[in-house]
């Protein structure tokens, strides 16, 4: 198993005003396969994939992610984690506003040392031709492109993405989705999407569904269904 969580347990809070998010959440995905986390808004899924991203720090459990084990590492080695195994996506798209396109994608490309080819990168997620421009001058669906060529170009093996369609109509979420589904048959990247979009469980190989800290239920489809015939975005 490429991803294998064991019994994760987050608490926030202190004393009195503690309250548990997960209660000991146990998982696994293949590596190459695509994933959605779903469930209602404060059931814990986004702090589940922070934790799987070492962004927020579990209180019990295991995470082991291409066979590291990542909970109750020293900062530094889980800076080092992010930096060598990870590449985010957020809905808000986080990119640098006095860089270029060609510049937000760079800074990450020199975080790895052995990124994928920068040129090939953006031609494949369609934003060759606006190298040279700033954010500020860019569509949504631009600015998630380039979002998603920053975290792509160090080649991780694992790509969290955090409700990467929840600012965006259905024609560029569709655009978005196509991309991702390109990305992960192209480079073979495991994917974790959380989303509130249902018509997205149906074209991963494997969902997640979280409610109240814990898995409520855990699927797979036989079969995917393109992102393109996707009618319900």
């Amino acid at each position: 198993m490429f991803l294998e969580v064991e019994n994760l347990i987050k608490y926030y809070g202190e004393v009195e005003n503690r309250m548990q998010v997960l209660k000991g959440i146990s998982t696994g995905v293949e590596k190459g396969e695509m994933c959605v986390i779903q469930g209602p808004s404060g059931s814990g899924k986004s702090t589940f994939l922070n934790c799987i991203g070492g962004l927020e720090i579990p209180d019990g459990g295991s995470i082991n992610v291409d066979g590291t084990q990542i909970v109750g590492m020293k900062p530094g080695r889980l800076s080092d984690y992010r930096r060598d195994k990870l590449g985010f996506i957020f809905q808000f798209y986080n990119l640098v506003p006095d860089l270029t396109v060609r510049e937000n994608i760079e800074v990450c490309e020199f975080l790895s040392p052995n990124p994928l080819d920068a040129a090939e990168l953006m031609e494949t997620l369609g934003i060759a031709g606006i190298g040279d421009k700033f954010p500020a001058q860019l569509s949504g669906g631009q600015q998630q492109r380039v979002a998603i060529a920053r975290a792509l170009i160090k080649n991780p093996v694992l790509l969290l993405c955090d409700e990467p369609t929840g600012a965006l109509d259905s024609r560029t979420s569709r655009s978005i989705l196509i991309l991702l589904e390109t990305i992960n048959r192209k480079y073979g990247t495991t994917m974790m999407i959380v989303t509130h979009n249902n018509a997205i469980r149906r074209m991963v190989d494997r969902v997640i569904i979280i409610k109240d800290g814990e898995i409520s239920e855990s699927s797979r489809n036989a079969t995917r269904v393109p992102a393109a015939e996707l009618t319900d975005l």
